[in-house]
């Protein structure tokens, strides 16, 4: 049996890195699979093997540290911790790297001025060596790892750039017996260094700005929760740290805090902010037996609930859980990106030495050649290839969530943008999903002595044994009228057709009306004129039957609301050129009659569970470019949901319709799935420009840092400036506005 382990990795600088972990993880034998991400500095291994973790993580630690990196367990989902601001790049090392460096490049500043000074070589010496050797030292270390690993890194490239030049400043002050030598390059050294370093700093600044979808989620959890004492008053609590709260612990959440886990209102009333969860910016008013979720914040009342999900089982959890999942999984065209930088740094170093020998060869200045190897060294790390498009997918899933929308699979954000056909399921997505019971009448029975009371009491009782929203419109007309369900036995539930169960010796059914039509020749007597009158209401009919006795013993017919808002929605996709369908259950005539209302193109309807999949699947073969999105909420849509390219699954709905699906809705706001699309497609043109700005660095300014264009120290400004365009061209997503 296979299990996930999800391992923090610290020391990767490119996407040359991420390909050396992943090689190392994949040589394990016990390793399936491994998804290493630069830009959240995670690894993701699926194990094929039931060993406990303290059995095999020590081995996956190992072999990583043996590649040149250091790596811990990863908690999946925990309270947020302040971020240090010292660390490899951090400020102060910057900083002093960058006042280090200073006198040394000032004089290349006030030449074009016509001031002609520098300080003297030892000086120079003095200001370089430390920078080199000291702040520059993590270089050297993580270089020669990636050498041992077989394997290059852009530390590496630097680490020989940059001891290039700091060599060739020392052989021509000994040439010149330790005087002033006519050139040296102690500046370039220290200035590429103290630009990496500055370029990784603002990086890593701004890697956790794409994060911050995630962080200001886990702000919302309460470090502590008030625990009522059992036994005790309502007022009487303990004050316990969230991990140490049970399922069924009574909390008391006052005014103004907020909801600690989830759970179920058993005392007082009161208004929830919901938005941080939902995207829903209204307050939720929450009552006896209202459900709350971990996280929101109770704004007007005193409300004791009964804990439910707890730690990694809160909404919460699993929402970060399905934020993190994205940003750490890799779309489709990046793994393209990680078999171009696999070769890319040795491709580099080899076209750095052959540009050597042939610059020599031509021109005779060793100096000069070395240093445009330099340069070439320099410019090409390739650090902005590994972060283009991981940078793009947090920011765009951070948005996303931000919204109430939920991206758990990268390659749904990715396949989203080039959507040509979005079909929806009709109850509970395209409408309200509360039909409400607007006509009931007894049609006859066998021995013409069931009261309608009695009729609808054993409509109930079927009806208890089902979770779809008709039965819950039959349970409350008849709870509302006052009447007592009867017990019915053999329950076997029939997607798409109905109900069956046994009542007194005799079996009963709860048919859908297309249901009953396919088997009209069994049952008399039927009412088929008010069937059809109800149906072009655009309500939908269901019959009770007794099959012991074939005779239908009433009419149902159900009336459900359209979703606030559904035709905009729609005519919303349709200007994205995208075109509409939808899959439903129900009657050709109730379907067709939604469909007009709110400007659906294509209607399948009366289709059986297992069907929609196949309807599915024949929209995909329709066109070699088709690319198909399923929106839906119940169990009987999970067959398609999985089908689709894109499954969007509404939270309001069930547990394994979100469970198959790449998206899923925080609120059942159908007119998330444009917002959804929109953003998929945002995401993919930063992808697009990211790739575009890291390529073009190195296709520029390889060559022409071999023709001599291009000094060291300008091609590690040029370097750092690619690795920081990249995410702030990503940052850019956060200004993304509804069309």
């Amino acid at each position: 049996m296979s299990q996930i382990v999800t391992l923090k990795i610290d020391g990767m600088t490119c996407a040359s890195c991420v390909a050396r972990v992943e090689k190392t993880l994949l040589k394990i034998n016990e390793v399936e699979a491994a998804n290493v991400n630069l830009a959240t500095e995670k690894a993701q291994i699926r194990l094929v093997t039931d060993l406990s973790q303290e059995t095999i993580l020590p081995q996956l630690i190992k072999a990583i540290e043996k590649s040149g990196f250091q790596a811990s367990l990863s908690e999946r989902v925990q309270q947020p911790k302040p971020i240090s601001q010292f660390n490899l790049y951090g400020g102060f090392a910057v900083f002093l790297s960058i006042l280090l460096s200073l006198p040394l490049v000032l004089p290349m500043v006030l030449m074009p001025f016509g001031t002609h000074w520098m300080l003297p070589v030892w000086a120079q010496f003095s200001l370089a060596t430390p920078v080199q050797f000291i702040l520059g030292a993590r270089f050297y270390v993580a270089g020669l790892k990636s050498l041992r690993s077989g394997s290059g890194n852009m530390d590496l490239l630097v680490a020989i750039g940059t001891s290039a030049a700091y060599g060739l400043s020392l052989y021509e002050w000994h040439q010149s017996g330790w005087g002033d030598p006519h050139q040296i390059y102690f500046e370039s050294s220290a200035v590429v260094i103290s630009l990496v370093m500055l370029g990784k700093w603002l990086e890593a600044k701004a890697k956790k700005e794409t994060t911050q979808a995630i962080s200001a989620l886990q702000a919302l959890w309460p470090n502590e929760a008030k625990v009522l004492k059992p036994g005790h008053s309502n007022h009487e609590y303990r004050l316990l740290s969230i991990d140490q709260v049970l399922p069924g612990d009574l909390v008391l959440v006052l005014p103004g805090e907020r909801v600690p886990v989830d759970g179920l209102v058993i005392d007082g009333s009161s208004d929830l902010d919901e938005s941080m969860l939902t995207g829903e910016t209204h307050l939720v008013f929450k009552e006896l037996n209202s459900l709350v979720t971990g996280g929101s914040l109770n704004v007007t009342g005193r409300l004791i609930i009964q804990a439910k999900g707890i730690g990694e089982e809160s909404t919460l959890a699993k929402m970060i859980r399905m934020v993190e999942d994205a940003q750490g999984q890799k779309a489709p065209i990046q793994r393209l990106v990680d078999q171009v930088s696999a070769w890319f740094v040795p491709a580099v170093i080899l076209i750095a030495m052959v540009n050597l020998i042939v610059s020599y060869l031509v021109f005779g200045d060793f100096e000069s050649s070395l240093i445009r190897s330099v340069a070439i060294l320099v410019i090409a790390c390739p650090c902005a290839l590994g972060l283009a498009t991981p940078v793009a997918i947090m920011a765009g899933t951070g948005l996303a969530a931000k919204l109430g929308v939920l991206i758990k699979d990268a390659q749904a954000l990715e396949l989203a943008h080039r959507l040509t056909v979005v079909a929806f399921d009709k109850t509970g997505t395209l409408t309200t999903g509360h039909p409400q019971l607007k006509l009931f009448k007894k049609l006859s029975d066998h021995s013409n002595v069931l009261s309608d009371e009695h009729i609808m009491a054993i409509a109930m009782g079927l009806q208890m044994g089902s979770e779809h929203p008709l039965a819950k419109a039959v349970i409350s007309y008849g709870l509302e009228h006052s009447v007592v369900p009867e017990s019915a036995g053999e329950l076997k539930i029939q997607p798409g057709i109905g109900i069956q169960g046994s009542y007194q010796g005799e079996m009963f059914s709860f048919l859908s009306h297309h249901a009953l039509l396919k088997t009209a020749h069994k049952y008399d007597p039927m009412d088929i004129g008010l069937a059809e009158s109800e149906l072009n209401k655009g309500h939908s009919v269901s019959w009770l039957v007794n099959s012991t006795h074939h005779q239908v013993l009433a009419i149902f017919s159900f009336g459900d609301q359209i979703k606030p808002g559904v035709a905009e929605i729609i005519a919303r996709l349709q200007a994205m050129q995208i075109r509409t369908v939808m899959i439903s259950g129900d009657n050709h005539l109730v379907a067709e009659r939604l469909a007009k209302a709110i400007g659906i193109d294509q209607v399948y309807a009366e289709v059986m569970p297992e069907d929609k999949a196949k309807i599915i699947q024949d929209l995909k073969a329709e066109s070699p470019h088709a690319c198909i999105a399923m929106v839906g909420d119940g169990v009987n849509d999970a067959p398609a949901l999985a089908a689709a390219d894109v499954g969007i699954a509404m939270s309001t709905g069930t547990d394994i319709a979100m469970h198959v699906s790449g998206i899923t809705l925080l609120r059942g706001d159908p007119g998330l799935v444009p917002d959804a699309i929109q953003i998929s497609k945002a995401t993919w043109k930063k992808i697009k420009q990211n790739l575009f700005w890291a390529f073009i660095y190195n296709l520029v300014g390889i060559p022409l840092a071999a023709l001599g264009y291009l000094t060291p120290v300008v091609a590690g400004a040029a370097m750092a400036a690619s690795s920081v365009s990249v995410i702030t061209n990503a940052l850019l997503l956060k200004r993304w506005s509804r069309d």
